[in-house]
């Protein structure tokens, strides 16, 4: 294939070690993106930096004590402004120019902001730098999951998020760990004890930026826009050319070519503005799936991660915890939340994604109301007594149990639940609608958590509780349950003009009885479309289907059990 580089990986590697390979990088990205996040626990605590620097604190004789809560709150979270505008350019750039080249230029964005964080030398310039690494960090949460898997196989999917998701948290576990030694270096009061850290992600994203060009585009991205040659190569080499895999990426490349088709056909309802309030969509209520996920994301930082991730060291010390035994134990409770997040791996795809944040909430929910109880017990007995130790150590105790349910739980289900629902022509804007929510969540929260911590102080865990408590009604109203669904089913699974859960269930029932076809092509393991690859499969029913239940007429059928496809695919608004 002369149209690709010889440089290329996809000339040398092919199916299971070319994905792992890409896999790989994608995980890089992920990797970076927890280390960004986990690393601003670690500076608000360095002296240099909150003192001489920022000047939003002093030294006290606890620990650093806080004069400016709104400028703590409003430089961490400005970063999330950043990805905010970052997802929504990653999307459209991603869809225009490809996912290497969005991929590029998102390591080169974060690089350039990365760099300028570690050299800031007021709360002026730092607030720039961090809104500027943020835009980089928002390209590439919105472009990386797709391009991850629109390249791999659908047997792979479920379990390559959930590892992603660890790569995730190990980010968090090694940025936190690097602080800590780093606070040893010169007694732990120059400001190589917070530079060093936020420069040391750079690393990563060079080594991503140098090494994303000799990997392959998307073959579906490279259908879309009329580069067929290579994208057939390019699932030869995926999915393999001999053996039983002869006529696999045959078919998988006719049914991209296919859904590609219907996209441009639909391209007028591909706007975010469009999207948002579901204009032109008709059954397909895209509006009601983005306002879905952007709440779903926004729920996931307020019931208490947002704080636990960023803010962890404030936390043990309203829990009563020594100074110099903050950064440790806030360390170690990382390592047990990057290792509870394999429990996803064996249970996310047994139980459903609605019971995994059903028992999350209920976890997390009696966690933080009994962390609240017991630091506020440790507080009012005298400092240092057998009595504040023990009530101090069960307060830590429930800070991680919650750190390791929602490891297990709330922080999967809200990043897989986007890929999942949304149809596949708009399946790119969708990740970035969710990305959106969670800026907004991690935005509003870690602003003005500081001020939260100074006038609650540990009241501040029975606010999270609370919004536990209120996830499990919302999720049980308004989340259809994805598990087990594939995208035409998702299709049909939103098709109800209610926006209650049971309405939809009961719309879903209904047609999938009105559509045989595609319930026995999704039985059989032959959908057109599988929602955990997006990519699709050989012997298409979705010209065939409608999502208007009332307007449904028997179908007609050719003795090889194909769906005539002049029954038009109804797209109503």
């Amino acid at each position: 294939m002369d149209l690709i580089p010889k440089a290329n990986v996809v000339h040398k590697l092919e199916k299971r070690s070319l994905l792992i390979a890409i896999n790989c990088i994608a995980g890089l990205s992920i990797f970076f993106f927890g280390y960004d996040q986990g690393m601003m626990g670690g500076v608000n605590n360095a002296e240099n930096y909150y003192d001489d620097t920022m000047k939003f604190g002093h030294r006290g004789p606890d620990g650093p004590i806080i004069d400016d809560t709104l400028l703590q709150g409003g430089i961490v979270s400005i970063y999330y402004l950043g990805t905010l505008v970052g997802c929504l350019v990653g999307g459209s750039f991603g869809d225009r120019y490809g996912r290497i080249k969005t991929i590029a230029l998102g390591a080169a964005w974060a690089i350039f902001g990365a760099t300028l964080q570690c050299s800031a030398q007021n709360h002026v310039w730092m607030i720039f730098a961090r809104l500027i690494n943020g835009w980089g960090t928002g390209i590439l949460n919105a472009i990386v999951p797709v391009w991850a898997t629109e390249t791999a196989e659908h047997k792979s999917r479920g379990q390559f998020v959930a590892i992603e998701f660890t790569l995730n948290i190990f980010g968090v576990v090694v940025a936190y760990w690097l602080e800590y030694g780093c606070k040893f270096y010169t007694g732990g009061n120059g400001s190589f004890v917070w530079r060093f850290p936020i420069a040391f992600q750079i690393l990563p994203l060079l080594f991503l930026l140098g090494v994303v060009w000799i990997f392959p585009e998307s073959p579906r991205w490279l259908v879309k826009v009329g580069r067929e040659d290579e994208a057939r190569y390019i699932l030869g080499r995926l999915r393999g050319e001999s053996g039983e895999d002869i006529g696999k990426a045959d078919a998988e490349f006719q049914d991209i070519r296919n859904i590609a088709e219907l996209e441009r056909k639909t391209a007028k309802t591909q706007s975010y503005f469009a999207m948002l309030f579901g204009i032109g969509s008709g059954k397909l209520h895209t509006g009601r799936r983005v306002q879905l996920v952007v709440w779903l994301q926004i729920m996931q930082e307020w019931i208490g991660i947002a704080g636990v991730t960023i803010y962890a060291p404030t936390i043990f010390r309203t829990a009563g915890i020594a100074d110099k035994d903050v950064q440790w134990i806030s360390g170690l409770n990382n390592i047990t939340y990057m290792l509870a997040t394999l429990i996803c791996v064996f249970t996310l795809d047994r139980i459903g994604r609605r019971w995994t944040l059903y028992w999350g909430s209920v976890m997390q929910g009696i966690a933080m109301f009994l962390a609240g109880g017991l630091a506020r017990l440790g507080l009012n007995e005298p400092k240092g007594s057998s009595s504040a130790r023990g009530y101090s150590s069960g307060a830590v105790a429930m800070i991680f149990l919650f750190t390791a349910t929602f490891g297990a739980t709330w922080l999967t289900v809200p990043w897989l639940y986007p890929a999942e629902i949304f149809p596949l022509e708009v399946r790119a804007k969708g990740n970035a609608w969710g990305v959106v929510g969670w800026s907004i969540g991690n935005g509003w929260l870690t602003l003005i958590l500081p001020v939260m911590f100074k006038a609650l102080n540990e009241k501040t865990y029975y606010i999270f509780a609370a919004c536990n408590v209120l996830t499990i009604p919302m999720v049980w109203a308004f989340y259809p349950e994805s598990n087990q669904r594939t995208l035409e089913e998702m299709n049909l699974l939103f098709a109800s003009d209610s926006i209650w859960n049971w309405e939809a269930e009961r719309n879903f029932a209904i047609l999938k009885e009105q559509n045989p076809e595609l319930v026995q092509a999704a039985q059989r393991g032959h959908s057109v479309i599988d929602p955990e690859t997006g990519l699709p499969r050989q012997g298409s029913v979705a010209r065939g289907m409608s999502l208007d239940a009332s307007a449904l007429k028997p179908h007609s059928r050719h003795d090889d059990g194909v769906v005539d496809e002049k029954q038009a695919f109804q797209h109503n608004g």
